[in-house]
């Protein structure tokens, strides 16, 4: 695997690089390759799961004051499932480096989300044992965190339900949300809603679905309140 190449996309420098060519090393590329001193990637991927828990139970926690231990733990499953890591790893390229067998590389490996949410864990695992947690969760705060922030994980938590318990308790006043605008393509639609209490615009969101779209409103307005 090119390291030098996944070091400068990423701006990190390994001080050992037979850790992170083991976080990319799939059990089938070291069945076939017996001969060699390789070692597969579970086993960081073990430990990349309690840096990715702990990352993000933090950052739920400092960001969060407001939100109740149920919901955190709501949220932070939809975060760190295989869904999720296997889009962080899309983003970040990481079939790219991927050392696969030959049978796994002709049936779609590089594309396999399992795959790909197992080396996204065992690249962090890997990045722990390097360089420790502070430089982790420096990695998670660029590539993860942002996501969190702007609302990707927001179908895991219903802000439109929480907006209107909030409003009926506090502040007794009807909400509407409208579809202010709808950009891009059909197969790539992009719309953009904005939730209204008392007629005044506390909120606006961007989604792929207009539904999307108002649970980002929802949040804003509720994060607003919450300041």
């Amino acid at each position: 695997m090119d390291v030098a190449r996944l070091e400068k996309q990423l701006d990190i420098k390994f001080n050992n690089h037979d850790l992170i060519k083991q976080a990319f090393t799939h059990s089938s590329y070291v069945n076939e390759h017996r001969a060699e001193t390789f070692s597969d990637n579970e086993r960081l991927e073990f430990l990349g799961d309690a840096v990715l828990e702990l990352g993000v139970s933090q950052y739920l926690y400092r960001n969060n004051p407001n939100m109740a231990e149920g919901e955190m733990t709501k949220l932070r499953a939809s975060i760190v499932c295989e869904p999720s890591l296997n889009n962080f790893a899309r983003d970040l390229q990481f079939g790219d480096y991927l050392l696969l067998g030959k049978g796994e590389e002709q049936t779609g490996g590089r594309t396999r989300p399992a795959l790909l949410a197992d080396a996204f864990e065992a690249f962090l695992g890997a990045l722990y044992l390097d360089q420790g947690f502070d430089v982790s969760l420096q990695f998670l705060t660029n590539y993860v965190f942002p996501k969190i922030s702007t609302g990707a994980f927001s179908h895991a938590m219903d802000y439109k339900t929480q907006l209107q318990e909030f409003v009926q308790q506090y502040r007794n006043a009807t909400i509407e949300y409208n579809i202010v605008n709808e950009n891009g393509p059909s197969h790539d639609r992009e719309f953009v809603s904005q939730v209204l209490i008392k007629g005044k615009v506390s909120g606006k969101g961007i989604g792929r679905t207009k539904k999307e779209a108002e649970q980002r409103a929802a949040k804003q307005a509720l994060d607003t309140f919450n300041d």
